[in-house]
């Protein structure tokens, strides 16, 4: 194999992805590999919108947002429409990461408390207690 073409279990190896992966996102036309027979070719330009397919599942975008600016490649506008369009997809991603963040951390500072609350009345309850109090 050239360094031009790969086949399905070298894109495996290099992308850490099982075949069952792979033809799903071919399935869902994400990637569009050369086919010989059974067998599955991928190019280069695979090579890079798996890459490509791969951070934007890594980011939480949807495999429609990552099909529908992967399409945006070849508006012949030197991907200024991909570029942009992209730009307002992962913008709109981090703020919601942003708030889910937060919701966690304030989540996270409320269980805190309850189970300090908690300790403090296991500790309470296991002290013994004097008739007088």
């Amino acid at each position: 194999m050239t360094d031009e073409i790969m086949t399905i279990r070298e894109m495996c190896d290099a992308f850490d992805v099982t075949p069952r992966t792979l033809r799903f996102y071919e399935s869902k036309e994400l990637l569009f590999p050369i086919r010989e027979g059974q067998r599955r070719l991928f190019t280069r330009r695979d090579r890079a919108r798996l890459k490509l397919i791969l951070r934007g599942k890594k980011f939480g975008f949807s495999l429609e947002e990552i099909r529908q600016l992967l399409d945006l490649y070849d508006m012949g506008d030197q991907q200024q429409t991909q570029l942009q369009r992209t730009y307002e997809v992962a913008r709109d991603r981090l703020a919601d990461l942003v708030s889910q963040r937060d919701a966690l951390n304030e989540a996270i500072a409320e269980l805190t408390e309850q189970l300090k609350w908690g300790e403090e009345m296991l500790t309470s309850l296991r002290t013994p207690r004097s008739a007088a109090e």
